[in-house]
């Protein structure tokens, strides 16, 4: 798939050792203290500028005024149920996005916490479909050191530059120790993990790494579901005196926002087993949302001891105020051990804020080294939707429902973490060791991967599908039981969107995920964009990528004759119809209630039909797993059979409608497109590919029928000579160079499948888009942009066509790659680099946006479709059951058309191929 001699660029991002002294790394190395050699990397005192977003231009302004105030009405109804509309572009959070995010904390589907790399905990994500972005400032790390009974230092472990720590004489936080400049501190990133290493701060003569570290372990579906991380501290004494070490974890009885004034909310000391002991924060969520208990955790042993003060608050009125919490560890270097034995504390009261610290202290010698392991895991079994259903996540499973089980998922952080690394180590190390790949990609390659964590990933279990709604909400299992399920041969009250016994059985046991669009754009399992992102999937956790795909295919045969109003038009229509693809499996009640996307009516949309049979294929032929391919095989032929109505002359080839339809949901495509026309020639050959596989030769043989005889209208209405016009329409940007426009020979190639074009007629079209979209960009270094004009000026048509998108611009780096162009590929994928991830950039790390524009302002912040960077690694290490099956070249598609048929279309392809082309040796020299 890719040459053996393939990257011209080799330079250096950073090392580790241009941040951190050699010899503080080496002094580092033992225990995994050491960051890696490749890892995304700044200093805590690196700025964190505030990011720009995007706003739309006067001219689109008034074109889109209609389907604005459409949206604003429908936002305001949605509020008036207390409901969060699936896109609000109208509502800003207070504290406005920055440059400032890091790798995020648990496994998948559980709930997730952000930690920025200077150290602050954020983007809270336990409640699905809501994100709290602000940080809770009072959850930190904090050190003390006492060196010869009079040298002592304090210091929070994160740089004090925040808005909320300006005061200095009351009883909260800021009357800590802010003393870390960060300046001698260096955050290092390598998603599942991350390192911060304080160089000599606070204590000049210590040095102190802090390993952070995640579940996330590919093909390992039980302990990837878990709501639980690891910090590991590495403490190097380099002064000639005796130093006692305390580190100390704080944390609020929070889930973000204003949750912590609500009230009610528990603290309450334990003592578990192999050493490990805490506190446990029960924490009592407002509007009705099931409550979440946090254990923050430190394991004792002979060199170090583990105290706990169970409760604090932020104000003076407080029985024991961070102020004196400080001042108690500043004395004493600990808590009472007595703390252990004082019960659950009294609930707290309407507007205030109730905090837990656990302490580890130990004394490390002159030169001497030690290791100090904290764990934090949340506990919230329970997914409430706003429209009543609710299930059980996928980790309690395995852990039970009980808001106690939180204890035994930081004991199990602490036994198992080294274990973790070394699966995650195995994972990562056959890239990381390629000499072959640039810094930068075996870097982002894995960093991207933060979305499966932070893009509000739900994950439940399986057996919670078969429980009646009612009865599982109603069931009497007492709140700290670990009492397993209701029994799961109860059937449903409300059926999971038509799912017969055989699949909701569950065969794979790897229950039900969703994941968000993006943070911005609440809708679950987006499919149009799931196109992009789903190689991440496969390649990682491919039954969880064939569980997904199944819920599509079992919802391409269900109806829902609701009404619902499409917002770019107002009319009204179905919410979802049979033979098409849903847009997406829902917002408030997913599975139950699809299409929650309403701007337009999708089920006349062109791409997703064809997305759905092209992933179909694509997975099969990677996984091998014949019983997939026979459960969605009938959903394959209902959605190729729904398309046949867009072909409205009847040669074969489908026709836009003349409004966006298609995943360029604000850009007008009329007659046939490049984008999706390409789609619909791929999903042909790839549904005859399928049905031969599965010995339906006659449905095969169909399929490529309209394949011969579609392709050359495709070609004489778009091929212009040296790419594919953007439609066959004739406005302005008709002949547009569409960055996307081969998407459907990206997953053909992918997937194993003959070329759908002439590959010099590719390669052509790739080399213009690379010259036009790509380096007439700022010179290649932000991606490609989605349209351009043949004349180098870019296509201003609507916001999307003046954007670049990240997602895409992977997925054309991948079909670069899968055409050995491999320099090209590189260049075109380090522009998301360069722009996003680097210091240089425009500060979009760990949250990377769906879209952004020339001068680098964003659009949806955390958004799924840059997971196609996957999409490249798939192409640079396809799967070994595509690359191990019978190749079927061009010709060879004929012996499956019968040789009457055969000769009917020979005689209407020479009547329709257009003179023009891009063939020949020398095809990269096309007329472009």
């Amino acid at each position: 798939m890719v040459s053996g001699n393939m990257f011209y660029r080799r330079k250096r991002s950073w090392r580790a050792d241009d941040l951190v002294s050699r010899s503080t790394l080496q002094l580092l190395d033992f225990d995994d203290g050491s960051p890696p050699e490749y890892a995304w990397r700044r200093k805590l005192s690196s700025h964190a500028n505030r990011l720009k977003e995007f706003n739309v231009t006067f001219r689109e302004a008034i074109k889109m005024m209609r389907l604005g105030l459409r949206l604003w009405s429908y936002i305001r109804e949605e509020a008036s149920h207390g409901r969060k509309a699936p896109i609000d572009p109208f509502t800003r959070e207070s504290d406005k996005p920055s440059a400032s995010q890091g790798v995020p904390l648990g496994g998948m589907g559980s709930g997730s916490i952000s930690r920025g790399f200077r150290g602050e905990f954020k983007h809270w994500q336990i409640i699905p479909g809501s994100c709290e972005m602000s940080p809770v400032m009072a959850n930190q790390f904090s050190i003390f050191i006492t060196r010869g009974g009079n040298k002592k230092y304090s210091s929070v472990l994160a740089p004090g530059q925040h808005d909320s720590l300006k005061k200095s004489s009351d009883d909260g936080i800021s009357s800590w120790d802010w003393k870390l400049r960060g300046d001698r501190s260096t955050y290092h990133a390598l998603f599942p993990r991350a390192w911060t290493v304080y160089d000599g701060e606070p204590d000049p003569e210590l040095k102190v790494s802090c390993r952070q570290i995640s579940p996330f372990i590919p093909h390992n579906y039980q302990e990837s579901s878990l709501p639980t991380s690891v910090f590991v501290y590495t403490i190097v004494n380099t002064g000639k005196e005796r130093a006692k070490v305390s580190l100390v974890m704080t944390w609020a009885n929070s889930i973000g926002g204003l949750s912590h004034h609500s009230g009610g909310h528990i603290n309450e000391p334990f003592i578990g087993e192999n050493g490990v002991s805490g506190v446990l924060l029960h924490h009592k969520t407002a509007n009705n949302n099931p409550p979440v208990t946090f254990a923050v955790a430190a394991c004792e042993n002979q060199n170090v001891n583990v105290t706990v003060l169970p409760a604090f608050g932020l104000s003076g009125e407080s029985s024991i105020t961070a102020r004196e919490m400080w001042g108690t560890l500043i004395q004493d270097g600990c808590f009472d051990r007595d703390n252990f034995s004082a019960g659950p504390s009294i609930p707290s009261s309407l507007g205030d804020t109730v905090c837990a610290a656990v302490c580890a202290s130990t004394w490390v010698e002159p030169h001497g080294r030690c290791t100090i392991v904290f764990s934090l895991a949340w506990s919230s079994p329970k997914v409430k939707f706003k429209k009543g259903n609710a299930y059980y996540r996928r980790y309690t499973k395995f852990y039970g429902t009980s808001p106690r089980s939180a204890i035994n998922l930081v004991q199990d952080a602490l036994m198992k973490y080294k274990h973790w690394e070394e699966e995650i180590d195995k994972w990562q190390s056959s890239i990381l060791h390629d000499e072959r790949l640039p810094e930068w990609y075996k870097v982002t390659v894995f960093n991207e991967l933060y979305f499966l964590v932070a893009g509000g990933t739900v994950w439940i279990d399986s057996a919670s599908l078969m429980v009646d709604t009612d009865e599982m909400l109603n069931s009497r299992i007492p709140e700290d039981s670990d009492s397993p399920l209701p029994d799961s041969t109860h059937k449903s009250a409300v059926p999971l969107i038509g799912f017969t016994p055989h699949i909701i059985d569950d065969r794979e046991n790897v229950g039900k995920f969703l994941y968000l669009e993006g943070i911005e754009y609440f809708m679950w399992c987006t499919y149009d964009v799931h196109f992009y992102a789903s190689f991440a999937l496969l390649e990682l956790f491919p039954k969880i990528e064939l569980s997904v795909q199944r819920d599509f295919a079992t919802a391409v045969l269900r109806e829902d004759k609701s009404r619902v109003r499409f917002l770019a038009d107002g009319t009204w229509g179905s919410r979802k119809v049979i033979g098409a693809v849903a847009h997406d499996l829902g917002a408030h009640d997913p599975w139950h209630e699809l299409n929650a996307y309403n701007i337009h009516d999708t089920s006349r949309w062109k791409d997703l039909n064809p997305k759905f049979v092209l992933q179909v294929y694509r997975d099969f032929a990677a996984t091998g797993d014949m019983s997939f391919g026979k459960d969605v095989w009938p959903a394959v032929c209902t959605a190729m059979e729904y398309m046949e109505q867009f072909d409205h002359d009847g040669d074969g080839m489908i026709e836009n409608d003349g409004f966006p339809d298609q995943t360029y949901d604000a850009w007008t495509v009329r007659g046939v497109s490049a984008y999706c026309g390409c789609l619909w020639l791929a999903a042909l050959q790839a549904a005859a590919a399928l049905a031969r596989s599965l010995g339906h030769h006659d449905y095969a043989e169909r399929c490529m029928v309209k394949f011969a005889k579609s392709k050359p209208v495709f070609e004489a209405k778009l091929w212009n000579g040296s790419y594919f016009n953007y439609d066959s329409g004739t406005s302005y940007n008709s002949r547009s160079i569409h960055a996307d426009q081969l998407a459907g020979q990206w997953y053909t190639a992918s997937s194993g499948l003959p070329p759908l074009f002439d590959e010099g007629r590719i390669k052509c079209t790739l080399q213009k888009i690379f010259d036009y979209n790509v380096m007439r960009v700022k010179g290649g270094r932000m991606g490609a942009v989605n349209g351009m004009h043949p004349n180098g000026k870019v296509d201003e048509t609507c916001m999307q066509s003046r954007e670049i998108w990240t997602g895409v611009t992977y997925s054309l780096a991948a079909t670069m790659l899968l055409h050995g162009m491999d320099n090209q590929a590189f260049t075109t994928a380090e522009g998301i680099f360069i722009a996003g991830w680097s210091e240089e950039g425009y500060g979009y790390w760990f949250q990377t946006p769906e879209a952004w524009t020339i001068d680098g302002h964003y659009r949806s912040l955390i958004y799924m479709r840059p997971l196609a960077i996957w999409a490249m690694q798939f192409a640079l290490s396809p799967p070994r059951a595509i690359l191990e099956a019978p190749k079927v070249n061009t010709m060879d598609r004929t012996s499956y058309i019968s040789p009457s048929t055969l000769q009917f279309l020979q005689d209407s392809v020479r009547k329709m191929t257009p003179k023009n082309s891009c063939f020949g040796s020398n095809s990269l020299n096309c007329e472009c």
